[in-house]
């Protein structure tokens, strides 16, 4: 048995219900901390790295980081509703700075619009097409949960690449090392 009081709780984790917009806002801020983390280990990396081709969804660092600036580029556009929808890679020539720099904003624009958002919002059901052109519906909040679960996965894969390429010194991206740090 666990004493009580040898458990470290953080400030946070009461009371143990929260409202869908308390835990969006809070998995809106660890995507943005996380993104940073692992930015702040890739952007400095020489461009060979960055560029070596790896086995994973994508061929590289920069092409994953790409595909996360695109996806949440789309899913912002479609919460927007706009009728097309534009992916940054499709007119992009920048540098793997630049994509983490324009990630990061897309990131801090998700964060605002939660912070703000209310709860009719948040369960507003809004339909979308997808990139094969199918429609759907579904409420905003679990299209949101799903852009910061993206995130998440695209994070693992860049923290596989890393390894990959060598580099030992990969920061923690946990949620659980986010809110304890809150």
């Amino acid at each position: 048995m666990i004493s009580t009081s040898a458990v470290k709780a953080s400030h946070n984790s009461l009371p143990s219900t929260r409202t869908m917009k308390e835990i969006l806002s809070q998995f809106a801020a660890y995507n943005t901390w996380a993104n940073q983390k692992l930015f702040d280990v890739i952007v400095p990396l020489s461009e060979e790295k960055q560029m070596k081709e790896l086995p994973s969804s994508f061929k590289n660092l920069y092409a994953t980081m790409l595909h996360m600036w695109d996806a949440e580029s789309i899913w912002w556009q479609r919460l927007k509703l706009q009728e097309r929808t534009l992916a940054p890679s499709e007119n992009f020539k920048g540098t793997t700075k630049d994509i983490a720099q324009n990630l990061l904003q897309q990131n801090h624009q998700w964060q605002d619009w939660v912070s703000s958002a209310t709860d009719p919002m948040l369960d507003h059901v809004f339909q979308y097409y997808n990139s094969k052109k199918e429609c759907f519906k579904q409420p905003v909040f679990q299209m949101i949960l799903h852009v910061f679960n993206h995130g998440t996965y695209h994070r693992g894969q860049l923290v596989n690449m890393l390894r990959q390429l060598g580099i030992e010194k990969i920061p923690p991206t946990d949620f659980s090392v986010w809110s304890r740090k809150k």
